[in-house]
């Protein structure tokens, strides 16, 4: 009876171990330096509205985190946030409101990405490869002041929430004999003359010397991208936010 608890005991113990040897959590923040160009136009039932991009320069924060758990059949899971500013000049007519003459508008993008991955390969010959989808929440909130003697009708502020689903691949080497990653991640969908893309390539050095939590820089380069191009749509969008980021890693 003894040599049978024992088994239990010392099975459990390593099986515990190999569980939580198989589940990996990381974190990650930092900063975007995001560099904006594009435009957008709106044309419904007789309106006629643009929006033209002083391809404004700001930095923004992003944080993201990384679960992975051994359950086959269970996604993982990663989550990121990260905001999109820019600012423009609108003028014309668009859903909500009617611009005679110009005004300045800038506009706030907070974006939640939600997930859920399969892990096909795990460091296997130094490489990791997941597969899966993204939904990629967007909170626009927008603000404009009038230009000169223009006018307007309608909201000058105003808000809208969007859920945008994508694809999604990521792709790591660990470069052998080093603490060196080289990572590159892509969310894409595409419909018609219409796409969506969320690209990012990076290299990051793990500081290898603590035994629980292992810190780590990352610094790599970010393209957004929306383009929409559909002849029944009323609002047709082609911006793009790309630039370098630099952030910290925390992986346990």
């Amino acid at each position: 009876m003894k040599n049978i608890l024992k088994l239990l005991m010392y099975t459990s113990v390593i099986t515990v171990m190999a569980i939580a040897d198989m589940t990996r959590v990381e974190v990650g923040a930092g900063s975007w330096l995001q560099d904006t160009k594009g435009s957008a136009s709106y044309s419904d039932s007789g309106a006629d509205g643009s929006y033209t991009s002083n391809e404004y320069d700001s930095s923004k924060a992003y944080i993201w985190a990384l679960i992975k758990h051994p359950i086959p059949v269970v996604p993982n899971l990663r989550l990121e946030y990260v905001g999109l500013k820019d600012e423009g000049v609108v003028s014309g007519q668009f859903k909500d409101f009617d611009v005679t003459g110009t005004a300045n508008m800038s506009y706030d993008m907070k974006q939640y990405d939600f997930i859920p991955y399969y892990n096909i390969l795990d460091n296997t010959a130094w490489i990791t490869l997941d597969l899966g989808v993204d939904i990629k929440v967007i909170d626009l909130s927008y603000d404009m002041t009038l230009v000169g003697a223009s006018t307007a009708t309608g909201d000058l502020k105003g808000s809208e929430t969007i859920a945008i689903p994508l694809l999604y691949a990521r792709g790591r080497f660990e470069v052998p004999s080093t603490d060196i990653g080289i990572e590159a991640d892509v969310k894409y969908i595409s419909y018609g003359d219409s796409s969506v893309y969320d690209v990012r390539a990076k290299i990051d050095y793990t500081l290898d010397f603590m035994p629980v939590i292992q810190p780590a820089v990352e610094l790599g380069y970010r393209i957004q991208k929306v383009d929409i191009d559909e002849s029944d749509a009323d609002a047709n969008v082609d911006l793009k936010f790309s630039g370098v980021y630099l952030g910290l890693v925390l992986r346990f």
